[in-house]
């Protein structure tokens, strides 16, 4: 017994240096790329990209899913976008190189999107339009309830909005536990991480594959800090309840909503989720992307700006909800 004891203490203690190691490595290889604003308790890390002339006053700040930060929004739409609009992408707390000044309890999306709204008066955005990935999307959704007079307009990838059969995957569930997930994260999970990230990647592009070098140009790696790992296990955990309470407030969003959804996408479903919110909102349109997986926004990125576009018009404020198809 004392040696099966030994030899699992050897393990932990060689698995945590190698954390310790691969954790200095993703850091050196993904710096902050934005700067650090001040909000309650911390800082959350913001990246401005600033049109060089802009007719339209509305920036657009871009929020992205779980299990990323920010690089992932601005390498499918960012430079993209900043050719002609001021762009602003936050890390979401407690992911990227944004701090997590409330501890679990910052896996609220709405004490996120709290704390996103304080980051944003800090460096002068008043109103805005507001677009969010997936979990993303649950953080924009509360945003634009509690604070609507920000949100000119909503655009909303892959969201989740509903709550949805199932629970966590097995890490998750251990990473989110108060003792047990900061001993797994510093330990077991990145070796495994490391096994299954490719993977892993892969599945949440399907049916497209994820562009090349992706891993690399969107700094994923920055998940496997262990600190991030748990807070985005804190976050998925505390997703669903979310959403349980907050779906039934989808009619008070007053702002116009753009819905993009893949109908391939396994990850989240587009009939619980964007289907559902788009037929509660009286300001909604969904477009539903054929053949699309759950990262419409590299897969359509065209379909994504237009419609980014679409909500400075006049006619983006009709109460009609749509169904639109594009390829």
């Amino acid at each position: 017994m004392i040696f099966l004891l030994l030899a699992v203490v050897a393990i932990l203690c060689a698995t945590r240096a190698m954390t310790v190691l691969e954790a200095a490595r993703i850091e050196a290889a993904h710096p902050p790329s934005g700067r650090f604003v001040e909000v309650d308790g911390g800082k959350l890390h913001v990246l401005e990209l600033d049109a060089a002339a802009s007719d339209d006053p509305l920036p657009v700040v871009l929020v992205h899913g779980a299990s990323g930060n920010l690089e992932d929004l601005r390498l499918a739409l960012g430079e993209r976008l900043a050719a002609s609009r001021r762009i602003i992408l936050v890390d979401r707390p407690g992911l990227g190189w944004s701090e997590r000044p409330g501890g679990a309890a910052d896996a609220s999306p709405a004490r996120q999107a709290a704390l996103i709204v304080q980051a944003l008066e800090r460096i002068g955005v008043g109103r805005f339009v507001l677009l969010g990935h997936s979990l993303g999307g649950a953080v924009a959704s509360a945003l634009a309830l509690a604070f609507p007079a920000r949100v000119a307009g909503l655009v909303l990838l892959a969201p989740v909005t509903h709550p949805w059969k199932g629970g966590l995957a097995w890490y998750n569930a251990v990473l989110s536990m108060p003792v047990l997930g900061p001993i797994f994260a510093r330990t077991i999970a990145v070796p495994l991480a490391l096994l299954l990230l490719n993977r892993g990647v892969a599945e949440v592009f399907e049916p497209q594959p994820p562009p090349a070098d992706y891993v690399r140009r969107a700094a994923i790696r920055l998940l496997l800090r262990p600190a991030q790992f748990v807070a985005n296990a804190q976050d998925l955990a505390a997703l669903k309840p979310f959403v349980s309470v907050q779906a039934p407030r989808y009619g008070e969003i007053s702002a116009p909503t753009v819905i993009l959804t893949g109908s391939a996408d396994t990850t989240v479903s587009p009939h619980i989720h964007a289907r559902a919110m788009a037929a509660a909102m009286p300001h909604a349109r969904l477009i539903m992307l054929p053949g699309v997986g759950h990262m419409p926004h590299h897969a359509a990125a065209d379909v994504v700006v237009a419609a980014i576009g679409q909500l400075s018009m006049p006619e983006a404020r009709d109460t009609t909800t749509s169904t639109l198809t594009s390829a």
